[in-house]
């Protein structure tokens, strides 16, 4: 039986530019910091190999036994306003170098 991939990856184009993009962490609890965490998602360039981790703000926390976040759920808007943001705070998708993780709010920006 074929395993299905965890985390299914998503196109999206922002300005003309077509990105890649996938959930890396859903909203969940931290015990490091003892705290409710909100989503992350991982988003690099289609052509490149640097990648940003787009961290948004913790949500309220869900009910217990609701289902988890989906990744479809995300709307594409928000994702695509979270990458312009990227950018405007001095991601460069073309370049190479680690991860960034860049801090956005609720609504993308």
């Amino acid at each position: 039986m074929a395993r299905t991939k965890q985390n299914p990856e998503f196109e999206i184009e922002v300005a003309g530019d077509p990105y890649v993009w996938r959930l890396q962490r859903r909203p969940q609890w931290s015990s490091d910091t003892a705290a409710w965490r909100g989503m992350a998602i991982a988003v690099r360039h289609k052509e490149g190999q640097r990648e940003a981790v787009l961290e948004f703000p913790p949500g309220p926390q869900p009910r217990y036994g609701a289902p988890k976040l989906q990744p479809s759920q995300i709307a594409p808007e928000l994702v695509a306003k979270a990458i312009a943001s990227a950018i405007v705070a001095g991601w460069e998708p073309l370049s190479r170098g680690k991860t960034v993780a860049i801090v956005v709010d609720a609504t993308g920006g």
